[in-house]
């Protein structure tokens, strides 16, 4: 992504309305857009700031690649990047832990305690440890894994964390992929949830119904066009249209941003939706 020694990561964003009024105006295809607004993100990956190639972020099974790809590690703590971001008055940003280590968790919390309310964290986020993130200072927690079993999409699940957190404080994470072989009509194919680290599809194709469904349990969506994640070789357009023609809450994308024309694409296909 750009600016690179200044964070780690952007997304970029939809300024959050509240989720009954940003539904009303999608559905309605008209209603008041908002200003698009860039979401910084703080990916943690042994207590490290890192921008790492998605496709090679793995658990190290058969198959895996030989070696972590990264773009940049930070010299700095996740705490500098959070002061830097509440200098700038970007709230809403992102803590990704991405790997479950003792050194993440520990530098993560003391980023949250830092800037109340400042960030969400994402990354291994259950039901257990939930509240444990919003006490320490997390905005929203952002939740993916959690909610899928075998692939499938265990709602009961997804039901029981938007209770135990409310839902206007739970981020759902569909971040997806093309499945291979199906890449082959003009809107680049179908899109699926992939989980664990972006390793396993999910059944959960991405499109206006599974979308709908889903926002009753959430305040927004953060959706990583994985198949471009980190590689800053331009934006999954495809996804982009997708999202700004279907989400009916505001929703953070991310993925393959390297100029300021990506910004302005992500405007145009996200109809307001996405920013």
């Amino acid at each position: 992504m750009m600016q690179l020694q200044r964070q780690s990561r952007g997304h970029i964003h939809t300024p959050k309305a509240s989720s009954s009024s940003s539904t009303a105006a999608a559905q309605a295809g008209g209603g008041k857009r908002r200003a698009m607004q860039f979401r910084p993100c703080i990916d943690l990956h042994k207590g490290k700031v890192k921008q790492i190639v998605g496709s090679t972020l793995t658990d190290g099974g058969a198959g895996a690649p030989k070696k972590l790809e990264t773009n940049f590690v930070a010299t700095e703590s996740p705490s500098y990047y959070a002061d830097l971001y509440a200098e700038d008055d970007l709230y809403g940003g992102h803590v990704i832990l991405l790997s479950k280590d003792q050194a993440t968790q520990d530098v993560a919390r003391e980023a949250l305690r830092r800037r109340p309310n400042l960030l969400q964290v994402g990354g291994g986020v259950t039901p257990q440890n939930a509240l444990s993130y919003l006490e320490e200072g997390a905005s929203h927690v952002i939740v993916t894994s959690y909610v899928f079993k075998n692939g499938e999409l265990q709602m009961d699940r997804l039901k029981e964390l938007a209770r135990v957190v409310g839902r206007e404080r739970l981020v759902l994470d569909l971040s997806c992929r093309v499945r291979p072989g199906e890449n082959d009509d003009a809107n680049g194919g179908k899109y699926y949830v992939v989980t664990d680290r972006w390793q396993k599809f999910t059944s959960l194709e991405v499109d206006e119904a599974s979308l709908c469904g889903l926002a009753e349990y959430c305040d927004e969506f953060l959706i990583h066009g994985v198949d471009v994640e980190g590689k800053q070789l331009g934006i999954d357009e495809a996804l982009v249209r997708l999202l700004g023609r279907a989400s009916p809450l505001p929703a953070t994308y991310a993925g393959g941003v390297c100029s300021l024309e990506d910004l302005d694409l992500i405007k145009g296909l996200g109809q307001g939706v996405v920013d």
